[in-house]
């Protein structure tokens, strides 16, 4: 009794409502706990809360062939066939998307060519993101605009097999329905727009033409002007004038070497030489005497660190052993004044 259509339900496609989906996958929805548990007895009153508890979309899963809660409440909105008006506003819905898609796809099941098209194509605009749960039990991310258009274009959708409707080109020229008007025409006639204003501003613009020819006699001039000004563009002196030159700066060299080669100049260099190797020796022992001393230093910092560690020792030892000898005579004591008491020889200390 629990699964059978409402008497006064409407037969739909000439069929039970409930035949729309496939005996197999209906069976597995009767036998399911969601079915039995939170869809018994359930009104169309009641069905809105099962719907806004929604929190994923999809058909069957997993090897078993379990049925998700959104399959389960179309099996039952279908058995049940509640009000036109109520599926409308599952569909207008805008603050719970799973109840919308809901509605959507009940919608696409019972109503018409006429009345899918009118109410399931403005939700195009709807561009929420919404979960739904594959074959292999994953969960995958769509948006309502593309769950929209699979319902208006697939042949199945969550392993419901859609009725077929009539194309939208056929209502139009039967003038059964207005052509679309797609929320992106708005959007490029805008756009339209700007770029003849722009257009409009180009042709007010001055050519490029003149502005070329402008600047092809202000760069001209300012390349006469700095061919006058630089050095660069002035005439170069004569071959000779350059050969006199280079022989001039020739034998200035041959001098300097002459002098460079005398024996004072020789002896200046023997000095400097000497000075040099003098230096470098100095050098090397003051490196050599500061290594000493920061290898003393660190020496004496170590042998100063191993006496304290081993004085602490000595010092650590030497209570200890205080401690053990203290309490060592404390038992003693305390022994001997039991033994007092029961008139026992005291022990020797």
């Amino acid at each position: 009794m629990a699964n059978r259509t409402v008497k006064d339900a409407h037969s739909i496609k000439g069929t039970n409502p409930q035949y729309l989906v496939e005996k197999i996958i209906r069976s597995r929805i009767y036998e399911c706990r969601y079915w039995k548990e939170s869809c018994f007895a359930l009104t169309a009153e009641l069905l809105v809360d099962k719907a806004m508890e929604l929190r994923y979309v999809g058909g069957s899963f997993g090897g078993n062939i379990r049925p998700t809660p959104f399959l389960c409440l179309i099996l039952k909105m279908l058995q049940i066939q509640p009000e036109k008006d109520i599926v409308v506003e599952f569909i207008r819905n805008a603050d719970f998307k799973y109840v919308r898609a809901l509605g959507a796809m009940y919608m696409r099941l019972v109503g018409t060519s006429i009345e899918c098209f009118k109410y399931l194509e403005p939700l195009y605009n709807d561009f929420r993101k919404i979960r739904r749960q594959t074959k292999d039990g994953n969960f995958s991310v769509v948006h309502m605009d593309e769950f929209i258009d699979e319902l208006l274009r697939e042949e199945r959708v969550c392993d419901i097999i859609l009725p077929r409707i009539q194309k939208r080109s056929v209502l139009e020229n039967n003038n059964e329905l207005e052509p679309r008007v797609s929320a992106l025409e708005e959007d490029m006639d805008d756009v339209e727009s700007s770029d003849e204003e722009e257009m409009v501003e180009v042709n007010r613009s001055p050519s490029p033409s003149h502005k070329r020819s402008s600047g092809h006699h202000r760069d001209r001039d300012w390349d006469q002007s700095r061919r006058s000004l630089s050095p660069k563009f002035k005439r170069s002196p004569s071959p000779h004038r350059r050969r006199s030159r280079s022989r001039e700066r020739h034998g200035e060299r041959d001098a300097k070497r002459r002098r460079s080669r005398s024996p004072r100049d020789k002896d200046r260099r023997q000095r400097t030489d000497r000075d040099r190797h003098r230096r470098g020796d100095d050098e090397r022992k003051h490196h050599r005497s500061s290594k000493r001393s920061h290898r003393d230093e660190r020496d004496e910092k170590k042998s100063k660190s191993s006496r304290d560690h081993s004085d602490r020792g000595d010092r650590h030892r030497h209570r200890d052993k205080n401690r053990s000898e203290s309490t060592y005579d404390q038992e003693i004591r305390e022994a001997n004044e039991m033994r007092a008491k029961l008139g026992m020889a005291p022990l020797r200390p």
